[in-house]
């Protein structure tokens, strides 16, 4: 699905049909995995805050509370402008829907195409791919939250513990957790990963990298 959103599709109507589905099975349709339900339990009555680059809404359709958020690269269930021409985004969810059952031959009807409602230029995902990516009112606000929460714990007694994050953008993550954790002496930094969990030799005193599946390491914690 990831490789099939970069596809030059030839229609409006054609993208839109593929993007509905994709919308849909990852967003609205797609059941909860249960290590959120894991790490949601373990996490009970701690002070807490997530970062996370996934766009599917799992954290917070798990139980997370919304306040400890921040969807950093954006959310399947938004639209904006393409442009774009103003800073708001749109939710999607009665348009995905009437798109599902609208098309036919892989295509939508071209009235159910979205349009920004200010300038009338088609809408595009919320998703940071390129500099159009529109940060919210809600992105600055959840983004503010989390920059307050590491400004007032900075030198308290903290995990930064990172789940699954590859190297395709580590720059908002994984390279901040080093940093964060060698700045605070107080600090630990916890890598899981299926594979390539490591960490820099500067933390390696403070620092715990484990390579297995993560609900396992879940489900033992």
């Amino acid at each position: 699905m990831y490789s099939a959103g970069f596809y030059p599709y030839g229609t409006p109507e054609e993208y839109w049909a593929y993007w509905s589905r994709h919308i849909y099975y990852n967003r609205y349709e797609a059941p909860v995995g249960e290590p959120y339900h894991k790490l949601l339990r373990l996490l009970e009555g701690r002070d807490y805050f997530v970062i996370t680059t996934n766009v599917d809404h799992c954290f917070q359709r798990a139980g997370f509370d919304k306040q400890r958020l921040f969807y950093t690269q954006g959310d399947y269930g938004l639209w904006q402008c393409s442009l774009p021409c103003h800073q708001k985004t749109y939710d999607n969810e009665e348009a995905v829907r009437r798109m599902l059952a609208g098309q036919r031959d892989m295509r939508i009807p071209s009235e159910l195409i979205p349009r920004c409602p200010v300038c009338g230029r088609p809408m595009s995902m919320n998703l940071r791919c390129d500099f159009t990516f529109v940060e919210d009112a809600g992105w600055h606000a959840a983004h503010g939250r989390y920059e307050e929460f590491l400004r007032s714990r900075q030198q308290e007694k903290l995990l930064y513990l990172e789940l699954g994050v590859g190297g395709n953008t580590p720059g908002i993550i994984k390279y901040p957790f080093w940093q964060l954790t060698a700045q605070n002496p107080s600090a630990a930094y916890a890598c899981l990963n299926l594979t390539d969990a490591q960490a820099p030799k500067e933390i390696l005193p403070r620092a715990i990298c484990i390579e297995q599946d993560i609900g396992e390491v879940l489900s033992l914690l």
